[in-house]
């Protein structure tokens, strides 16, 4: 089965597909779901853009500056950024050569204001979106997943102490640098994070369900079966 959605990720790639057309997609689904992990292993087989407003945020907080330092404590707090400035960022993103061939939204939107600035933004370049994904997970999986995660930053590889842990505790199979944890990866911060989804976020199911493009997946299921199913939406 792999070896049958790798020859057709190349055969997209190489122009091979029947219909190549650009994958405008979003990663819809609560913290812990595996949209990150996912994004990852679509990126490297489909090779097109992932932009994750949480890595870009993250980035953004590491800063020495007074924004910097703003986005990092409402990190910490488990609390969502401001829409304006968000949406800057993504649009900023989009506009690059690297995500003219396709592009993964992963984080974004996040509500119905962000879901209908970006439609407005897409359809004024005349790209609209043409797949959203849904990971559908119960809450209670998602407090044990997150308490394990384990990240290699500089790279987006991201491993789990039970489900998927490196050959070396805290070290990355590839490079040998060490991993790190995320500080908002915790059950009083999760449980803050998942109020906010399901009141801000998961709206978006029906604003999309209603559009037609909504794909919704087991993410419940092991790395590589979910991987399975995503790629099958992308044909």
């Amino acid at each position: 089965i792999m070896a049958s959605l790798l020859k057709a990720a190349t055969d997209y790639m190489t122009g091979k597909a029947e219909e190549r057309r650009s994958i405008r997609s979003v990663l819809l689904g609560p913290p812990g779901a595996g949209k990150g992990t996912q994004a990852f292993n679509l990126k490297e087989k489909l090779g097109v853009c992932h932009l994750s407003t949480g890595d870009m945020l993250r980035a953004i907080a590491k800063e020495d500056s007074p924004l910097g330092k703003r986005v990092a404590k409402t990190l910490a707090a488990g609390e969502m950024v401001t829409d304006s400035l968000v949406i800057e960022i993504i649009e900023a993103n989009l506009k690059s050569e690297a995500c003219a061939v396709g592009f993964m939204l992963d984080g974004f939107p996040r509500n119905l204001t962000q879901a209908r600035k970006l439609d407005e933004y897409l359809e004024g370049e005349a790209k609209p979106l043409n797949n959203v994904v849904e990971f559908q997970v119960d809450d209670e999986v998602l407090v044990e997943r997150i308490g394990g995660r384990m990240l290699h930053a500089p790279s987006g590889r991201t491993y789990h102490e039970v489900f998927a842990p490196p050959k070396v505790p805290m070290v990355d199979d590839v490079t040998g640098e060490a991993l790190t944890k995320r500080p908002d990866d915790n059950p009083t911060v999760l449980k803050r994070r998942l109020n906010i989804y399901h009141e801000q976020t998961a709206p978006l199911i029906k604003f999309y369900a209603d559009k037609g493009i909504l794909r919704g997946i087991d993410a419940m299921q092991s790395p590589e079966k979910v991987f399975e199913d995503i790629c099958k939406h992308f044909k």
